[in-house]
């Protein structure tokens, strides 16, 4: 019989346990989130200063996970354009998976999924502020694994509203794995980046 698990209790070392995922070190592995990035546009700059200056005003205060995705993630993701055809989004989407031995099923819900019918895109998990982005990786990822497409990579974006890391899972010979540097809203123009990783996301899932 098999036994359940909640995906906060997954940790890297027991998703690399049940699942035999493996990192990637490999600069080639993981291009997309590095090469041939889109340009952002000065009126799109404009907008993500405003939004970096929105966070840091509230991020006074704890920001709990809804205010994150409010404050953050919407404007990120109709900048990408995430918002129109071909994509569509889900939140709260449900998964199950049974791990290689089929001895434990893990179950959890995706905090906010990308998709292009029938394949997913991007995955995203949402913490709130006070958590480091690293808690949310390997949740992540388990929801990665979940991606009902394993011929196509699917990608992942971890955010607690100031830092964000992305993922890129492959599952073609083995379940590999690779994550991006880490950008934070406190530098520069970091955000910027971040929009423009996600635009590229997009235009590569639009074939």
């Amino acid at each position: 019989m098999s036994k359940t698990l909640q995906e906060m209790e997954i940790d890297l070392a027991k998703l690399e346990e049940l699942f035999r995922l493996e990192k990637s070190f490999d600069n080639d592995f993981f291009w997309e989130w590095r090469d041939n990035l889109p340009h952002i546009k000065e009126s799109e700059q404009l907008i993500l200063d405003d939004v970096k200056t929105d966070y840091l005003h509230l991020s006074k205060h704890s920001l709990l996970e809804p205010i994150v995705k409010m404050v953050i993630l919407s404007p990120i993701l109709k900048l990408a354009g995430f918002y129109r055809s071909p994509f569509y989004l889900k939140a709260e989407q449900s998964i199950s998976i049974l791990s290689q031995e089929e001895a434990i099923v893990i179950q959890g819900r995706i905090d906010v999924l990308v998709f292009k019918p029938p394949f997913w895109v991007v995955v995203i998990e949402a913490k709130r502020a006070a958590y480091s982005v690293e808690v949310g990786i390997p949740q992540a990822l388990t929801y990665m694994i979940a991606n009902p497409h394993p011929e196509r990579p699917v990608f992942g974006l971890v955010t607690n509203g100031s830092e964000f890391i992305f993922l890129k899972l492959q599952q073609q010979d083995n379940l590999k794995y690779a994550e991006s540097d880490l950008f934070s809203i406190k530098r520069g123009n970091d955000l910027y980046t971040v929009v423009s990783i996600l635009q590229h996301l997009s235009q590569l899932a639009k074939p």
